[in-house]
């Protein structure tokens, strides 16, 4: 197999050109900056600027298989700006993948990829989604995955399986959401958000770069939920976290208000509640490494003590 990534560099994508190497996959990658192309025999780098609807369509010569995972984080001020900017990182690279397969003809390929995300189901502690979820969350989060998605179902004009991976809370220890929980839970700071009663639809890394393979491999179609099969509370969530890094919590729940004049409109990702059921894609086979958070956190807390010993060398 030869696998084209976008999005390579970020959290998802280095973990799915490790899986797909140690697999003997090659895989090509598209970049914006030319002057970070690296190429090897078994990972070749190529220019795009999605901005500007550029793309080098050498890019699909022999490839198989798309993943696509190209967007902006969300994990900053929801200026009118950056609003922009998330919304248009996406829907921008997709059209420009799009304009690039229909100048190069199709090729050899047999599936694309498309990272969404949680984020497009309602807002709620008590339903539980799946992917047959019709309504859309009312936010601007909501708004940037339908159309998102929207832009993903243009590409079923192609004759190849096309899929949706809907992330969830990816779980790292090398960046993300759990470094900027565990550090201050390690300094005797740490606390639940809000109430603490919102669901966290959370996935270890590692799962979920091997979900994508999975797809891709057995060339599945149609949309899957990106997430373990055990949603924990955010309570829940900080309680382990302090477990597996053996520190008490001492300080109440941080009020809304304050991550609010903090953060801005971004603090709804602290307190928006999605539980997301992964049964589809455990009945088309895939097996979770890291099904509870308990085992997920000792994996990775542990690694994170290896770095921190490591450095302190």
């Amino acid at each position: 197999m030869k696998v084209l990534i976008t999005g390579a560099t970020g959290l998802v994508g280095r973990e799915i050109v490790e899986c797909c190497l140690s697999k003997n996959f090659l895989v090509h990658y598209l970049t914006t900056s030319r002057d970070k192309i690296e190429s090897t025999k078994e990972c070749r780098g190529f220019y795009w600027n999605p901005s500007k609807g550029e793309i080098d369509v050498k890019c699909f010569l022999g490839v198989t298989s798309i993943i696509n995972l190209a967007g902006s984080s969300i994990a900053t001020r929801w200026t009118p700006e950056n609003k922009r900017q998330i919304l248009d990182s996406r829907i921008n690279s997709l059209k420009t993948l799009r304009n690039g397969l229909q100048q190069f003809g199709g090729g050899e390929i047999s599936s694309f990829i498309s990272a969404s995300a949680i984020g497009i189901y309602p807002n709620s502690l008590s339903n539980y989604y799946t992917e047959d979820e019709k309504e859309v969350d009312s936010s601007f989060l909501g708004d940037v995955v339908r159309a998102w998605e929207q832009e993903i179902d243009a590409f079923k004009t192609f004759n190849f399986a096309l899929s949706k991976i809907r992330i969830g809370l990816v779980l790292s220890e090398k960046k993300g959401a759990l470094p900027k929980l565990l550090k201050p839970i390690q300094h005797y700071l740490g606390a639940a958000f809000g109430n603490g009663a919102q669901w966290q639809s959370w996935i270890h890394v590692k799962d979920v770069a091997r979900m994508f393979l999975f797809v891709m491999e057995n060339n599945l179609e149609g949309i899957f939920n990106g997430v373990g099969p055990n949603p924990v509370t955010n309570t829940k969530m900080v309680r382990e976290i302090a477990k597996a890094v053996g520190r008490p919590l001492f300080l109440p729940n941080i009020p809304v208000i304050i991550m609010r004049l903090i953060l801005g409109k971004m603090s709804y990702l602290l307190f928006a509640s999605q539980r997301v059921s992964s049964k589809k894609i455990e009945e088309e086979g895939f097996v979770f490494l890291f099904p509870n958070i308990r085992l997920a956190l000792k994996d990775l807390c542990d690694r994170v003590s290896i770095v921190s010993v490591h450095n302190k060398k």
